[in-house]
């Protein structure tokens, strides 16, 4: 038995009004094919192009180990310099991984490198972030705090996402005052006999290839995982309407606060009864 996903569609390229008519507005996810053409990061971006730019900066490494109360938000578990880590990513398969590189703010030269795309959006332009996975790393199944609508733009290798909309939360196994579901689902083998609800989700599957890139529709759920080494490039856009701005400060300003104070206050029994909460939640 398998997840119930469809394909998202493909295009090659599109106009903006048709982007906006058929996916913006319905907040449906698309691939399209040739958005980066015109790049010169369809041609340049490589892990030896990014590792010259870079050089020897020490980066902050993640990888899926369980969230831990005695640790701070986005903690690290190791550091490394970019060139060592490239030298890894080639060498070998490895979870760790880079989240939320700021172009601007780490290497501002990549910014020749790209565009905006001209689809009727507006792309947050101060927050061009740039992902790195090793073969068969992935990211938890989680949706973004801001509920911003995302363009992501993979480089080098494969990627594989599965994509679940807002609807389907109820059968997600959430974590209640999180953005994640269970972390010891497999969304790539799910178990149906432990996560029955997961057989009522109805949601996408993609793969990208170098230069491809999906729309990812505000606060979809989305998992990642690197068939090859790689890395991506995410921009952003604001939430559509009032509803989801509200949606993306409650997150911001009330859950990620209220989580935070009771991880201090009862330590790891917060997450046990969170975790928990998620299994019992029955439809």
């Amino acid at each position: 038995m398998k997840l119930n996903l469809q394909d998202v569609e493909r295009v090659s390229s599109i106009s903006k009004e048709e982007f906006i008519a058929k996916y913006y507005k319905p907040q449906k996810p698309v691939i399209i094919e040739n958005l980066t053409d015109s790049w010169n990061a369809k041609n340049k971006w490589s892990f030896e192009y990014i590792a010259e730019k870079v050089g020897d900066k020490i980066v902050p490494l993640y990888d899926n180990s369980p969230v831990d109360y005695s640790k701070k938000f986005n903690e690290p578990v190791a550091k490394m310099s970019f060139k060592d880590y490239i030298k890894l990513l080639k060498k070998e398969p490895t979870d760790l991984r880079i989240f939320l590189f700021n172009i601007l703010k780490e290497v501002p030269e990549l910014r020749d490198d790209f565009e905006f795309p001209e689809i009727g959006i507006n792309f947050i332009k101060q927050m061009p972030m740039l992902f790195f996975g090793g073969q068969e790393s992935r990211v938890f199944m989680h949706y973004d705090i801001d509920y911003s609508n995302l363009m992501h733009f993979h480089f080098h290798g494969e990627k594989e996402c599965i994509l679940f909309p807002p609807s389907e939360t109820k059968y997600l196994y959430k974590i209640p005052y999180s953005l994640i579901s269970r972390e010891d689902i497999d969304f790539n083998n799910p178990n149906f006999e432990k996560w029955p609800n997961l057989a009522k989700a109805k949601g996408f599957k993609v793969h990208l290839n170098h230069g491809e890139a999906v729309y990812i529709p505000e606060g979809y759920w989305h998992h990642m995982f690197y068939k090859t080494a790689g890395f991506s490039m995410t921009l952003r856009a604001y939430p559509r309407n009032i509803k989801s701005l509200s949606i993306a400060l409650y997150n911001i300003i009330y859950m990620r606060n209220f989580d935070n104070l009771m991880r201090k206050i009862q330590g790891q029994k917060w997450l046990e009864y969170k975790n928990n909460k998620a299994i019992k939640t029955i439809v």
